[in-house]
């Protein structure tokens, strides 16, 4: 019977019945939700002629519940209620009130863009749960285009296939060197500073790109640098640069944290672009949201954009 019933009614049929077995009127029903007498008494004439069984008695002082509208009423009661509540629930989606998204970082979440894009978006949008995500460029990207990650915040602008990409915003580099270091006492460095100077990087994320990165610039410079790994994670490299372990990279935003023993020198004319990566066939409306106050901040700033 639920089958047939839901196959052939509408939900105004339905809200008519109810306003009419709640008014005790045809008339009555009518005035309080805006339709006209005619059109109540003809939808609740279907409404019974589809069902098989008077739900009404009619009389002169306007009309009553039969002992199968009584049962139904419940019925039609429940499905508007749970239609509602339906509704309720993908308007919240909508709007997203509600749900999660993942957001892989590669940068500090200390100060910076990042800072500022997640305390607004937790002020609009406090009932979604956002969850942070460590990992280098390819596993992001991979889980990315599983659409097991809705997106990731990462160094650069290269164009990642089956992916989208925006650049946000920029950070300058900085060296991170022990506080008595002779170089400490300059307010900025060079590559030709550091170009004889031993680095350590971490095993985990984001150590291979600062050793690619550290490559990259000293060999134009003629020189293989000395980079030593070790299997610790940002957190605890910092504090082996203070021990005397060798020089590390950072960005910008990392330079907000403080551990003992070291400090940071930025280094001339070094800037990272940042860009969001998401694919473009991952519909999580918190994904929407987080993008669009992305951008907005971005150009607000005058940043990336």
């Amino acid at each position: 019977m639920a089958k047939s019933f839901l196959s052939g009614i509408e939900l105004r049929h339905l809200r008519y019945f109810v306003a009419a077995a709640e008014h005790g009127s045809f008339r009555k029903a009518g005035v309080a939700i805006g339709v006209g007498e005619p059109a109540i008494s003809r939808r609740i004439r279907d409404l019974e002629d589809h069902l098989g069984a008077a739900l009404f008695h009619r009389h002169s002082g306007g009309v009553g519940l039969t002992f199968a509208g009584k049962r139904f009423l419940r019925l039609a009661r429940q499905i508007i209620r749970n239609l509602g509540e339906g509704a309720q629930d993908v308007a919240a989606l909508g709007r997203s009130e509600c749900g999660s998204v993942k957001i892989g970082i590669f940068s500090s979440i200390a100060s910076g863009f990042l800072t500022e894009l997640l305390r607004d978006y937790g002020q609009h949008h406090a009932s979604v749960r956002v969850e942070l995500i460590d990992g280098n460029p390819e596993e992001h990207v991979a889980a990315i285009r599983q659409l097991s990650l809705d997106v990731a915040f990462l160094t650069g602008v290269r164009e990642w296939s089956d992916c989208d990409r925006i650049h946000l915003w920029t950070e300058k580099v900085f060296a991170v060197l022990q506080e008595d270091h002779p170089l400490a006492a300059s307010e900025e460095l060079t590559w030709r500073d550091l170009v004889q100077e031993p680095f350590i990087v971490s095993e985990t994320a984001p150590g291979q790109e600062v050793h690619d990165y550290l490559v990259h610039r000293l060999a134009d410079l003629g020189r293989h640098p000395d980079i030593r790994r070790q299997g610790v994670g940002r957190d605890n490299l910092f504090p082996l640069v203070g021990l005397g372990k060798g020089m590390t990279l950072t960005s910008e935003s990392t330079t907000a944290a403080t551990f003992p023993g070291i400090t940071y020198r930025p280094i001339a004319g070094e800037v990272l672009p940042f860009s969001a990566v998401w694919s473009a066939k991952n519909d999580n409306p918190a994904l929407r949201r987080l993008l669009s106050l992305a951008k907005s901040i971005s150009k607000r700033n005058g940043l990336g954009l």
